[in-house]
């Protein structure tokens, strides 16, 4: 059994490969690359490959922590809707999930996301096991769901029923999306024997922004509760390529279950990106078949301006305005995104292994490509207003290079930060664009996906550290203030790097 401070006890679930794995289908299963073997759907001997044998868990956890990323598109929008291919990377903002076990006499599950005001208890004993549990019907860690069973669906209507009733329209429907997601995975995964637990989430990501902040949270979530079954070894410095790949699919599997709570139909790209963080290409070419979705591992880590416009947008809106554009000029549109799929492969291309982040022509060249992509993407006609807005003021002050992400007609863009730049260009732009009614956010791209802070105490190169860190009970961790209070208090990152405490499954292509 490995000690704590190397990571969470469990099985490992399966041998190691030092050739590992290099492609990850969207619902979270591996697919063959250039050296690794090829899992694809529903194989049974990765089930039983990912099958290992359960340590007990003890009935006093000790409080501890999951985050996991959001992400964004940087190259390849719309295009991918048409079989072309996209790179999503992971952003620096994240979810954080803070989960604290109660003694044995408390027989309740408690599910906070104080951020948008939802609070809501169950009786463990009340719930529906006998369903969920039945021959027909029980899943297991490792098994692969590809849909939800309707029948566990309308179970858990009753308790979702209650939830919220202060709350309506658009907003009670997050609620109940949110508390399906975390039934349907807890009756899955757990036993009528698991222990009262508070699940308490704050998140620093936009809800809405196309930012992925559902598949954060569904991260989070999936990888608390297998932690909690004790079904994941890791994360740990010395773990083996093949085995941080197998508990990565675990944990994207049951993401994938969530989202699908959520979005219905989802691509898989969001938890993917969300779970193992870095970069992926993903395409889909045949909407019969799951997407294919090769990670980068090697995805460099570079400084991004993100920019909100503060614009509802909506993405089928201006996905069908381009299916229509292409029913009427079918091809001269198809020229057009077999141009932004050119992009997005020269891109691939050059964030390869040779890829340096510190150098300014690498920087400029992967810049040029964004607003080459960006242009694209206007002729289209999927740009905004406010987005043209944000690069004129970016191009103004010369700090960058500025493309949309995601859908368009208003949501977010984002700016490659050139290297060097003066902070005071940085203050004038920012005043500029809170005048203006913009939010801005300073971030990384490129960063880890989920990480495990086991238990949840911090080392933050304070006094504190020689009592062995900083404790994040529940009180503190509800007491935040806003982003830059949760960031400053549990953030996986700090002023001098990555804070004490922290790990990840790291996949690193030798």
């Amino acid at each position: 059994m490995r000690n704590m401070a190397d990571g969470v006890n469990g099985s490992s679930g399966g041998s190691s490969n030092a050739n590992g794995v290099h492609g990850v289908h969207g619902n979270g299963n591996v697919v063959n690359g250039n050296n690794g073997p090829a899992y694809v759907n529903g194989n049974p001997q990765l089930a039983h490959r990912l099958k290992a044998q359960r340590k007990a868990s003890s009935p006093m956890a000790p409080t501890f922590m999951v985050s996991a990323p959001g992400k964004v598109i940087v190259f390849g929008e719309h295009a991918v809707v048409h079989g072309k291919a996209a790179i999503a990377a992971a952003i620096s903002m994240r979810s954080y999930l803070h989960v604290t076990t109660l003694s044995k006499s408390r027989r309740t599950i408690s599910l906070r996301f104080p951020d948008i005001g939802l609070e809501h208890t169950w009786n463990i004993d009340d719930l529906p096991w006998e369903l969920f549990h039945s021959p027909a019907k029980k899943k297991y860690y490792y098994s692969l769901v590809t849909g939800l069973d309707d029948e566990l669906v309308a179970a858990l209507q009753p308790y979702l029923a209650t939830i919220s009733p202060h709350k309506q329209g658009e907003a009670r429907k997050v609620h109940q999306n949110a508390a399906l997601g975390f039934l349907y995975l807890f009756l899955s995964l757990g036993s009528q024997s698991f222990p009262g637990c508070l699940y308490t989430l704050r998140s620093t990501i936009p809800i809405g922004a196309g930012l992925g902040s559902s598949a954060s949270i569904a991260v989070c979530v999936a990888a608390a509760l297998l932690l909690q079954l004790r079904t994941l070894s890791g994360p740990h410095p010395d773990q083996p390529a093949e085995e941080a790949l197998l508990q990565l699919e675990r944990i994207n599997r049951w993401a994938f279950v969530y989202e699908m709570c959520i979005h219905g139909n989802p691509s898989g790209v969001d938890n993917t990106v969300a779970t193992q963080g870095k970069a992926v290409v993903f395409q889909r070419t045949d909407y019969t078949k799951p997407p294919t979705v090769r990670p980068l591992w090697d995805f460099p880590e570079l400084p991004l301006l993100l920019i909100d416009t503060m614009q509802a947008k909506s993405t089928a809106n201006e996905v069908a305005k381009v299916a229509r554009l292409r029913d009427t000029h079918p091809n001269l549109v198809g020229s057009i995104l077999d141009a932004i799929d050119r992009v997005t492969g020269t891109a691939d291309t050059l964030l390869g292994d040779d890829f340096d982040a510190e150098d300014e022509d690498n920087l400029r060249q992967i810049g040029e490509l964004m607003t080459i992509n960006h242009g694209l993407l206007v002729s289209l006609g999927v740009s905004h207003p406010r987005l043209e807005r944000i690069r004129e003021l970016v191009d103004h002050e010369g700090i960058g290079w500025t493309k949309l992400t995601g859908a368009g007609g208003g949501g977010c863009s984002i700016t490659l930060l050139r290297p060097g730049i003066g902070p005071a260009k940085l203050v004038r732009l920012y005043g500029q664009l809170q005048e203006e009614g913009y939010r801005t956010f300073e971030m990384t791209l490129g960063g880890d996906g989920v990480g495990v802070l086991w238990p949840a105490v911090l080392k933050n190169g304070m006094d504190e550290d020689h009592a062995g860190g900083m404790e994040i009970d529940l009180e503190k961790f509800l007491n935040a203030e806003g982003n830059e209070g949760v960031e400053r208090l549990v953030g996986v990152h700090g002023s001098t790097g990555e804070r004490g405490g922290w790990k990840f499954w790291r996949v690193e292509n030798e």
